[in-house]
């Protein structure tokens, strides 16, 4: 077995690697070749996931006001799923505070002035709301990363699970690809380590079907997932409303979206591509497109996503045999160089490559896109001060009535 990998590292050129392999004592070399065949080394020859783009078109929202027409026949349809236990929710909580000047998972933050009040008890208490209205606990099921899982877990634990019923909670772990630096070349984080980093937010299905919990799914009788990320404190989970909304229009998928604050607000667009549902970041966007306007002035591409998307869970499972693009991001990486010391880069120094959850989209047949108020849902905690910060979340809360 040692010997076929030293064989594939040579044809991948990263000869490096089987040396060190070969400098090892025999006892960690397995441990080393376990741990390489555990990885997708596919990536070493992905580019950026650059491909041509399709033809674009509007993809028009179910607009504030015709929810608001239609709230409680669509409210009542999603409590009824949530009742008959057809819905469960994914947290994304893989990332650290790091841009928030905080090591830990980014979940875990402080977002309170006067009292704690952290990231996952702002988005456990916005999920009870909805298991109180429906009298049935919704299955979490919580994405964590190898660098956080273990402390994530210990933080749910040591606060009693934010008043969740830890039954209805699963913790599992999100796949990791190999880093590698900008000769392509793989890095060690370790003796006999190959440093990794986390698949990105497009690999939660899959890293579900890899840790089991697809069987849990399956056993529930989960028909429906409602996928969402850690750092918006206003999210709404398993929002009746929305649930209910899908399900009427009979698309098999939704993604909630805010309008445009402006044309050239950076956000990514949900549109349709070559007839199907996608989205379109803001730096794609020719000038035409950012500027298009309907008949009423509203703007054609209008509706920016916030990552909270409603998957019909037949249709996720067509989607575990297609293989993502890859997104190359350059990142800092601690790496262990070639005297054996560890190296804390100032400046990016290498690759980590991310599947993203807006390519699953583009998997789907059909796509609800659903307006909800930004003020309302919308309060994304990416950094320390300034745009999209923790001082504009704590107006945000504060706005809502959260008591902060």
């Amino acid at each position: 077995m040692k010997y076929k990998t030293t064989k594939i590292l040579n044809i991948l050129h990263q000869e490096h690697i089987a040396e060190h392999l070969a400098s090892l004592p025999e006892e960690h070399q397995l441990e080393m070749v376990n741990s390489i065949n555990d990885l997708d080394l596919s990536v070493l020859s992905a580019g950026e996931a650059g491909e041509e783009r399709g033809d674009f078109d509007p993809l028009f929202a179910k607009t504030l006001k015709q929810i608001e027409e239609n709230r409680e026949k669509y409210t009542e349809a999603g409590l009824k799923a949530i009742k008959a236990g057809k819905v469960g929710a994914v947290l994304l909580a893989g990332g650290q505070g790091s841009r928030l000047g905080f090591d830990h998972p980014k979940g875990m933050f402080n977002i309170g002035v006067d009292r704690e009040l952290y990231i996952f008890e702002c988005l456990i208490g916005n999920l009870l709301e909805v298991t109180k209205k429906a009298g049935a606990w919704v299955p979490l099921f919580v994405m964590t990363s190898v660098d956080n899982n273990r402390e994530t877990r210990e933080f749910f634990e040591a606060h009693d699970y934010f008043g969740y019923n830890s039954d209805n909670v699963w913790f599992f772990v999100q796949e990791q690809l190999p880093t590698v630096d900008t000769n392509g070349k793989l890095m060690l984080s370790a003796p006999g380590k190959i440093s990794t980093a986390p698949n990105g937010n497009g690999g939660w299905y899959a890293s579900m079907a890899k840790t089991g919990m697809l069987k849990v799914v399956e056993e529930t009788g989960i028909e429906w997932l409602n996928v969402f990320a850690v750092d918006n404190v206003l999210q709404r989970i398993a929002d009746p409303c929305f649930i209910g909304a899908v399900i009427k229009s009979g698309k098999v998928s939704g993604a909630k979206v805010v309008a445009k604050a402006d044309p050239d607000e950076k956000v990514g667009v949900l549109c349709l591509e070559d007839g199907r549902p996608s989205i379109v970041e803001y730096y794609e966007m020719t000038d035409e497109m950012r500027n298009s306007r309907e008949a009423d002035g509203t703007l054609s591409y209008n509706y920016g996503v916030i990552l909270n998307y409603l998957f019909r869970v037949d249709e996720l499972n067509k989607t575990l045999t297609v293989k993502l693009p890859l997104h190359r991001a350059f990142k800092k990486i601690k790496y262990m160089n070639e005297n054996g010391e560890i190296v804390t880069p100032e400046e990016p120094n290498a690759y980590k490559f991310e599947t993203l959850v807006l390519d699953m989209i583009k998997l789907q047949d059909d796509c609800l896109a659903y307006e909800v108020d930004r003020k309302k849902e919308f309060a994304p905690v990416k950094n320390k001060t300034g745009v999209d910060s923790v001082d504009t979340a704590r107006e945000l809360l504060k706005f809502n009535g959260v008591e902060i």
